[in-house]
């Protein structure tokens, strides 16, 4: 009751609150694009879908400005959605970045997805990679290595500028979403996402955020990789310089309250997976996976699906077919005759395809 209390709290204040129009906008920043090499490399971290985007999410404010809180209230849900699954780091992933810089390269966790209220990793800003000098880039010098891509529809590489900013960022306070932000832990098993909505909690900066430039003023507030089309309908509240405080809405402002188009965004279908009336998104578990290998295929539509099992060297070791119904969603395979080791599984509708990798034990 108390944590609820303190939304309402906050919710009050801003609405007596003069507006300054502090909040500019919000900022989405394609962070990252995942290629083949992420996905095969990445053996601690998780099923990292190929073609996944990496997106940095900004509050943009005016000098002075503090971020405060991203919140729902009844009548102004909080909502961040994919057409998929979010994607959850398994190794150190979190529901905000509480990973070192230097754990950031072991594989892919600098991709998880989590909520913030500035930080992009434990002692460290998020700031956009244009922004960046380039100086003391995370590098992965692991083998394989992996967030070495440079397609230019993610624009500046991590490898040349990725982000970080040392400092000493605010921690994100949960108010009232226990169970919403568990689809940002690192449990990557088909239960993160699709959707993070609230109307009755925030995730909070309480001393107040500002950007680790006090002139541009960009505060990360979440951090989302999916193989899916993101979009989200957000409500801020930020202080003014003042002391008092303004509260913007994605939709219906009342007295009080100031409504941004930013605040509503739908990501461009550039370099990740585009929905079709065959849409292939799935999740294979448990992985590790010892004897049988259970596929959660709720977002395909009715079908009868074929699958095929490749070991690393490309060799198809098991292949079959199910069909998929609302009354028969998830789908069973053996897979104890595998030798250990990593394989990949891919489902294929009329010449549409995924694919999902897997570890056997």
């Amino acid at each position: 009751m108390k944590r609820i209390y303190l939304v309402a709290l906050m919710l009050i204040t801003g609405f007596v609150s003069k507006a300054q129009n502090g909040l500019e906008n919000v900022v989405v920043e394609t962070y990252y694009i995942s290629n083949a090499n992420d996905a095969s490399a990445d053996l601690d971290g998780g099923v990292l879908p190929v073609g996944s985007v990496t997106y940095r999410i900004y509050a943009d404010l005016l000098q002075g400005y503090k971020f405060q809180a991203a919140y729902g209230v009844p009548g102004h849900d909080l909502k961040i959605a994919t057409t998929t699954l979010f994607w959850n780091n398994e190794d150190r992933g979190s529901t905000s970045p509480t990973f070192s810089k230097t754990n950031a390269v072991r594989n892919t966790v600098m991709l998880d997805s989590w909520l913030s209220v500035g930080a992009a990793c434990n002692g460290n800003f998020g700031i956009m990679k244009s922004m960046d000098d380039g100086l003391n880039n995370a590098v992965n010098n692991y083998s394989p290595q992996v967030l070495q891509n440079n397609d230019p529809a993610m624009g500046i590489p991590l490898t040349v500028q990725d982000g970080f900013f040392a400092g000493l960022p605010e921690a994100v306070t949960a108010v009232g979403i226990s169970n919403e932000i568990t689809v940002f832990d690192n449990l990557n098993d088909g239960t993160n996402g699709p959707l993070f909505m609230t109307n009755n909690g925030s995730w909070a900066s309480l001393n107040g955020s500002t950007g680790p430039n006090p002139i541009d003023n960009k505060v990360l507030i979440a951090q989302i990789t999916t193989n899916g089309t993101l979009s989200f309908e957000l409500n801020i509240q930020i202080g003014t310089p003042t002391g008092g405080v303004e509260n913007y809405v994605a939709s219906n402002p009342v007295t009080g309250e100031i409504s941004i188009p930013s605040l509503t965004y739908t990501s461009p279908s550039i370099g990740i997976f585009t929905p079709t009336t065959k849409n292939l998104s799935f999740s294979a578990f448990p992985n590790p996976v010892e004897n049988n290998l259970f596929i959660n295929t709720s977002n395909i539509k009715s079908e009868e699906v074929v699958y095929s099992i490749f070991d690393l060297t490309g060799k198809m070791v098991a292949n079959g077919l199910f069909a998929v119904n609302a009354q028969n969603n998830i789908q069973q395979i053996e897979v104890d005759k595998l030798n250990t080791g990593l394989y990949f599984i891919e489902l294929s509708v009329n010449g549409i395809s995924s694919t999902q990798k897997f570890i056997k034990k």
